[in-house]
């Protein structure tokens, strides 16, 4: 069976059992092209809420399918393939937080989306990359506890100095790989690149970009842009949607060693192993996780939108 002849099966047998496919931006083109919504994983979840069908595949990582659920626990949700998680996600417990939670009781807990449903239980607050900034300010505390990513966190410090933050040494380990001397040897490869990055990366490397913003942002900005050239400062996937969508345009990742291996871990096969109940996993929360989790996210929307 060829590549499209599987992409073909899998269109059949998702409108036959009433199936969304969401595909984060991080999966491969093959992916991508037979899912019916590709993007960041809260405007993912968000276009699972509003759809008809009763089924929905996450092709992304674990706390990406739980937030799904979180949004819609009516329908009934799968992760493509069980193994994929997020290291960033899971590397702090609930009792971790709780504890520093107790060592700085006036501040606010403000967690990126990219944890659990357990951590999101102790947030008051959750943001995204690109709502970060906003949500940091428009919040009435002025402690602001930012769990879990140093880097990310740094950023948001940077963008909002009448704040009090504090950060915990957490992270994304693909993004933090990434050091300064890679931004320099990119750039000296490509001296009329423009550089795109996503905050999660270090602040020696983000200090060299000429864009900072969400995967969403980092792609509509490229698209956008009278410039030709580009160096990518995120997963090593964007590199190559841009050059399907760009054609016109070069696309340079910034390093190799930029690719998140959960993410890579899903293939079109466990899509199509998943649809026909023969693979991935189905999301099962229990309503009082979920109503403790999706405040965090309800008060993102408040102050948000």
């Amino acid at each position: 069976m060829t590549v499209r002849d599987l992409q073909d099966e899998i269109l059949k047998i998702k409108r036959d059992t009433d199936t969304c496919i969401l595909a984060h931006s991080y999966m491969t083109e093959e992916i991508c092209e037979i899912a019916d919504f590709v993007g960041d994983s809260y405007a993912l979840s968000v276009k699972a809420k509003s759809t008809p069908e009763k089924n929905v595949i996450m092709c992304g990582v674990r706390f990406m399918a739980e937030t799904v659920k979180m949004l819609s626990p009516q329908k009934r949700v799968y992760l493509a393939n069980a193994s994929a998680g997020c290291p960033m996600a899971e590397q702090f417990s609930k009792e971790e937080i709780e504890a520093v939670k107790k060592m700085y009781p006036a501040y606010a807990v403000v967690a990126y989306i990219n944890t659990t449903a357990e951590l999101k239980t102790v947030a008051d607050v959750c943001v995204t990359s690109s709502s970060a900034v906003k949500i940091c300010k428009a919040i009435p505390q002025k402690n602001i506890l930012f769990i879990p990513d140093i880097n990310l966190g740094s950023y948001v410090k940077a963008q909002v100095p009448e704040k009090n933050f504090k950060l915990l040494s957490g992270g994304c380990p693909t993004h933090a790989k990434i050091e300064e001397e890679d931004v320099k040897a990119a750039k000296s490869a490509h001296p009329n690149a423009l550089f795109l990055v996503h905050p999660e990366c270090r602040p020696e490397v983000v200090k060299y970009a000429d864009y900072v913003g969400s995967t969403s942002g980092i792609t509509d900005y490229a698209k956008l842009s009278a410039a030709k050239e580009f160096i990518i400062g995120t997963e090593n996937s964007i590199v190559q949607h841009l050059q399907f969508t760009c054609p016109d345009k070069k696309f340079y990742p910034l390093s190799k060693d930029l690719v998140c291996h959960n993410m890579k871990i899903i293939t079109l096969n466990d899509v199509y192993a998943c649809l026909k109940g023969e693979g991935g996993e189905e999301i099962v929360m229990n309503e009082e996780l979920r109503l403790a989790a999706v405040k965090s996210i309800d008060k993102m929307i408040e102050y948000g939108g």
